[in-house]
Order: structure tokens, then sequence, then C-alpha cells
């Protein structure tokens, strides 16, 4: 990997900035050059938020994410709004929970995910964010148990620690998805 764009979407509360970080994270443990920008809305929960990150083996030149390598959409206005700025090839990870259609481009990979209703049913439902983290993880080769367990030890702040374990299964749920 020379360069890997990301752009997280979807609605506030969902956790778009907390994998976005942890993503981030990982890449710092891993001695990559990062970025992490995150936006959202002056509502925050219920709001729009996005978050770009950047994950490379050289200095990062702009936080911007404009056309990113990897989209993940985890609502229909966001894949509405972003699939379309994918780069040719790139790929696009849906929430197939709430995103009913299907991805009109025939240039990109796709990978639809049931990450609300996975996180339901396993009694984790704050956790879709994760459980999309993993498969992230799995595609691109980037599944390392230990490496994720230390950058998720990097963003669960103290208070929350006990979570750790519970993101973790998230992840492996993600990563084991087929």
């Amino acid at each position: 990997m020379s360069a890997r764009n990301y752009l997280f979407s979807g609605f506030g509360g969902q956790g778009i900035l907390f994998i976005g970080k942890f993503l981030a994270y990982k890449g710092l443990i891993e001695d990559k050059q990062v970025s992490w920008l995150p936006s959202y809305g002056p509502e925050m929960r219920g709001g729009t938020a996005s978050c770009s990150v950047i994950v490379s083996d050289e200095p990062v030149g702009s936080p911007i994410v404009s056309n990113p390598d990897v989209l993940i959409a985890m609502n229909l206005p966001s894949l509405d709004r972003f699939e379309d700025k994918v780069v040719p090839g790139g790929v696009i990870f849906a929430d197939s929970t709430l995103i009913e259609r299907k991805v009109k481009r025939d240039d990109v990979t796709v990978y639809y995910i049931p990450a609300t209703a996975l996180a339901s049913e396993n009694k984790m439902p704050t956790l879709a964010n994760m459980i999309i983290g993993g498969k992230i993880l799995k595609v691109f080769n980037e599944f390392d148990e230990q490496s994720v367990r230390n950058a998720l030890g990097k963003v669960i702040s103290a208070k929350h620690a006990d979570m750790l374990e519970v993101n973790l299964k998230a992840m492996q749920i993600g990563a084991d998805y087929e």
C-alpha cells in the first residue's frame, strides 16, 4: 500500500468518527503516515457525520479526501452523496440494513454488509460501525488481532475499557461475514 484514502459517512451517533479514529490509530501503530479529519453537522446525533482517513507509507500532503479509494456508507443519504466520488477501481462498503438500493456503478467493488442487523442480532446495537470495520480489514488482508486490540486500546477511553472485548468481537463478526 502506498496510500489508501477512506471516507466514512453516515448519521451522527453511528460511530463514524470513532471507526475513522480507530483506523488512523491502527495505521500509527503500524508506523504508517496517517490523517484523520472529522466533519459533522451541528446536530451531531441524528445529523450527518463523515470522516476522512488517509493511511499512507509516505507523508500525507492534505487531510481532505475528495475522491476516496474506499467509501463506507452507513446510510442511504451517504451513498447517494458520495457514490460518484469514489475513484474507478475503488471499493464501497454499504450497510445493507439501512441501504436498500444497489450501487449504480460497475467500475467499483461493492460489499453489502447488514451491519446494523448483525449488531442487533448479536446484542451490540451500537457497534455496526465496528462490524463494517472488521470487514474492511479482512477485505484488505489487514485484520491482525493484536494490532486491532492495540488500536482499540488507544481509542476506547479508560472509562469504557470494559468495551474493548465487545468491540473486538464486533470486528470479528464483520471479518467473518461472507
